[in-house]
């Protein structure tokens, strides 16, 4: 098959027509007639009057002036928004249909925490006490510093008795002063010790005395660090240090092997304190300890450790205060699941056997968790509501929030327009998910057509220098047809005015096209415009008043689109207002069977895509 400078006509052709076909969907129209809210006479929204309405509405029932009843529909809509009436409340309960939205469990983030990964939770709790640098000791400890032999003191005085002492705290935890003698210091803190002192002068040196004491350094320790933290020795530092001090200096607890429950501070041979850092990781609590030297801290292997992810605000993997099992409450607890969690699916090891389960949140508590399991927390709940937006001619709010098998043709019960603004037989809908799949299949016929331009063989040098040359003018035409984008675009009224019986998906935009009295010419004509509609003009009376058909254009493919979407091939049907009529250009047929490749994938786009249906 050879492909020919025509043949790129050809295939321009086929791309407009699909660029035209991929924006659009046509859904299967019905007998019902259109909405009384949005033909003419403004309907009403939830919790707003109606606009102009003279009849009074009793116990449901809407009467006109003169006082007949006026027949109307079944209520759909609650007073409030649906969104704002949990389930259980509402007074009726419709059987819906399965949606896209339950389509299974859906992991939840926080919301200060968007991009967090949906994957299983790496991270030991309370790691992160170890990620910083050690930071050394200060020699000027803080106020609250209780002072021990070892301390060392400054004192000096000034007045009648001119003298300035440097001491260390002797055992017995005294501070000689020359002329007054030992003061007991050891005990006092570091913000008393000025007080004490000035009091032991004060009894010697009743007056033109002045003095001033403080502490230059504290006692210089070594603690050991062992057990399973990351560089196990010993490390120097001052009394004042805590113990998150000295495992910090030893690289801190070992994620893999080390406990962050099970710390001991020992010394003697015996045990001063056990340390469990979850107590100051959830509530600030630490054991205010003085190291001393010779102390030994030592880290416990590691207990059971189960790891939480999924919708909660704890992504991270918690240890158990026992050595073989965690209960579901302790867990619940410390990975603060979301208000959206319903279900988790636990997964782990029972027997030397994979092991997995779903079960609601509360069922949950009730479990006893093992060494190395794993809880995802998911929103496993049916959507009961969907939210649809409103654009175009209308009024009051732009969102509704429905039933979840809320149709079109019911929603537009409750959508106010102006009858004189609105054009109601023009009423579309955009739907993400549709211009997903219409851009899916596009890509698709594409792709198989560009195969098939390439792979083409040829029998000859000059043949095949002729077609790498067509190749990429045809080539330049593929890839400005991968660059449309399909808006989704549904046609759900008719040509009677009916609107299709369509169930509304969550996302989805109704658009309420404005009234226009002109119609755009365009395509194959001398001089493309718009007209102003006049009634009782045919279809040439408007190519007429464009300047006429090109050399390329004919009578016989001019195409009509309506404001909804909908496409008319028949010359014969005369424009409305706001519609467009399209002269697209002619290919001989001795040509067209060079392009039947090009048919073909442009059927396939509509296909795909559902863009055709029978009426």
């Amino acid at each position: 098959m050879r492909f020919d400078l025509r043949r790129c006509l050809a295939l321009l052709l086929a791309l407009a027509i699909g660029a035209m076909a991929a924006g659009q969907a046509v859904a299967q129209s019905s007998s019902r007639s259109l909405a009384t809210g949005i033909g003419g006479v403004p309907g009403q929204l939830p919790g707003f009057p109606l606009l102009g309405q003279s009849g009074t509405q009793q116990q449901g029932v809407v009467t006109t002036p003169s006082g007949t009843p006026a027949a109307q529909p079944p209520p759909i809509f609650d007073q409030r928004s649906l969104a704002d009436i949990p389930g259980q409340q509402r007074g009726t309960e419709r059987m819906g249909s399965p949606t896209q939205a339950e389509g299974g469990a859906s992991l939840v983030a926080p919301l200060g925490d968007q991009a967090r990964l949906s994957g299983p939770a790496t991270t030991v709790f309370g790691a992160s006490l170890f990620t910083g640098q050690a930071q050394s000791s200060s020699e000027a400890p803080n106020p609250n510093y209780v002072l021990a032999p070892g301390d060392r003191v400054s004192v000096r005085a000034w007045g009648a008795v001119d003298s300035e002492l440097v001491g260390v705290i002797d055992p017995a935890g005294n501070l000689f002063l020359p002329n007054i003698g030992p003061i007991r210091v050891a005990g006092v803190r570091v913000g008393d010790l000025q007080a004490v002192v000035e009091s032991e002068v004060r009894k010697v040196y009743t007056s033109q005395v002045q003095v001033y004491a403080t502490t230059l350094s504290t006692q210089r320790i070594g603690v050991f660090v062992t057990g399973f933290v990351r560089a196990p020795g010993r490390y120097a530092g001052v009394a004042s240090d805590s113990i998150l001090d000295f495992l910090v200096r030893a690289g801190g607890v070992d994620p893999g092997r080390g406990s962050f429950r099970e710390i001991a501070l020992t010394r003697g041979g015996g045990i001063i304190a056990n340390v469990d850092l979850y107590r100051f990781l959830l509530d600030g609590r630490l054991p205010q300890l003085r190291l001393q030297e010779g102390d030994t801290i030592v880290v416990g292997r590691q207990r059971a450790m189960v790891g939480a992810d999924g919708a909660v605000r704890n992504n991270y993997l918690f240890e158990s205060t026992s050595r073989g099992s965690l209960s579901g409450r302790d867990l619940v607890e410390l990975a603060r699941p979301l208000p959206a969690a319903t279900n988790a699916v636990v997964r782990g090891v029972r027997n030397a056997q994979p092991f997995s389960r779903y079960m609601t949140i509360r069922e949950l508590a009730q479990q006893t968790l093992q060494d190395q399991d794993t809880v995802t927390f998911v929103a496993d709940v049916a959507t009961r509501t969907i939210r649809v937006n409103i654009e175009g001619s209308r009024l009051y709010p732009s969102v509704l929030v429905a039933d979840r098998d809320m149709t079109v043709c019911q929603i537009l019960d409750h959508i106010a327009v102006d009858a004189g603004l609105a054009n109601t037989e023009g009423v579309f809908i955009l739907r993400p998910s549709l211009a997903l799949q219409q851009k899916r299949a596009i890509d698709e016929a594409l792709d198989r057509l560009e195969r098939q331009l390439f792979l083409s063989p040829a029998p000859t040098g000059s043949v095949a220098e002729a077609r790498t040359a067509e190749a990429n003018l045809v080539s330049q035409y593929i890839s400005r047809a991968r660059r449309v984008q399909p808006e989704g675009r549904l046609v759900v009224m008719g040509q009677d005015g009916a609107c299709a019986p369509l169930r509304l998906e969550n996302g989805d935009i109704i658009v309420i096209p404005e009234r226009s009295q002109t119609v755009m010419v365009q395509g194959e004509v001398n001089m493309p415009q718009a007209v102003v509609w006049r009634d009782g003009w045919s279809t040439q009376q408007f190519i007429d008043a464009a300047g006429g058909l090109t050399e390329r254009g004919r009578m016989s493919t001019l195409m009509l689109r309506r404001p909804s979407g909908q496409a008319i091939l028949n010359p014969q049907v005369a424009p409305r207002p706001g519609d467009e009529l399209i002269a697209l250009p002619y290919l001989d047929p001795k040509y067209w069977l060079f392009g039947r490749d090009l048919v073909t994938a442009l059927f396939q786009v509509a296909l795909a895509a559902r863009v055709f249906t029978n009426n």
